[in-house]
């Protein structure tokens, strides 16, 4: 059975609009149904799309707080829209663009984008160094190490932080594991958190977030 109950959502998130919730619906409608055509979540994962997908992206959310209107955040390696769609969903004043190499991944995150009437969202087919845009933050969700992520996020970080922003810009991302030897070579400081900090689902006690900001302005 697949758990769509949003209910775990908002008890991290009390605070959603009437619009934000049926956005998540909608969300919870069709990325099953998208599912069965295209694998863009592992089909023993699907049973599980609310707290394993939507709620573990919005572990971003929970820890950079309020953003800035006008922010803008690059989803690197987005697949199906994760953790890109939910995150936008969350701040329906900032941008999100969002970035992978498989057409048939975006047309989902796309579909599912139009639908739920988030008109805060863009997409790019194809790799990362051909997006010349400056973000304020780089998000992404287990596409590859994170020495080689930093490398290719540094290149998309705007410069100078936004006032009201909480977090300088940088990469965020969702890992697991260790990640010890992966940030050796990393040349700006790695920040560590575990999501039960965030969330206390036992799913979540081995899931990581890393913070490595890149322009200190």
């Amino acid at each position: 059975m697949i758990i769509m109950d949003i209910d775990l959502i908002l008890k991290y998130f009390p605070g959603l609009s009437d619009r934000q919730v049926e956005q998540l619906r909608v969300m919870c409608a069709l990325y099953p149904e998208w599912n069965a055509r295209i694998n863009v979540i592992s089909r023993k994962d699907i049973d599980n799309l609310v707290p394993a997908h939507i709620l573990h992206s919005l572990a971003i959310a929970a820890f950079l707080g309020p953003l800035e209107a006008g922010t803008t955040v690059m989803d690197l390696g987005t697949g199906g829209g994760f953790p890109g769609i939910p995150l936008a969903v969350m701040y329906p004043d900032c941008k999100f663009h969002l970035v992978d190499r498989i057409a048939k991944k975006l047309r989902v995150a796309a579909d599912v984008a139009e639908k739920a009437g988030l008109g805060n969202v863009t997409f790019q087919h194809g790799d990362a160094g051909e997006c010349h845009e400056k973000f304020d933050y780089v998000v992404s969700r287990a596409v590859m190490p994170l020495d080689g992520l930093v490398k290719i996020a540094a290149r998309n970080i705007a410069r100078d932080k936004r006032p009201a922003n909480r977090y300088a810009n940088g990469l965020i991302c969702l890992k697991g594991g260790d990640i010890e030897q992966e940030s050796a070579s990393v040349r700006y400081p790695v920040m560590e958190y575990m999501v039960n900090e965030f969330f206390s689902e036992p799913c979540f006690d081995t899931k990581k977030l890393i913070y490595v900001p890149i322009c200190l302005k």
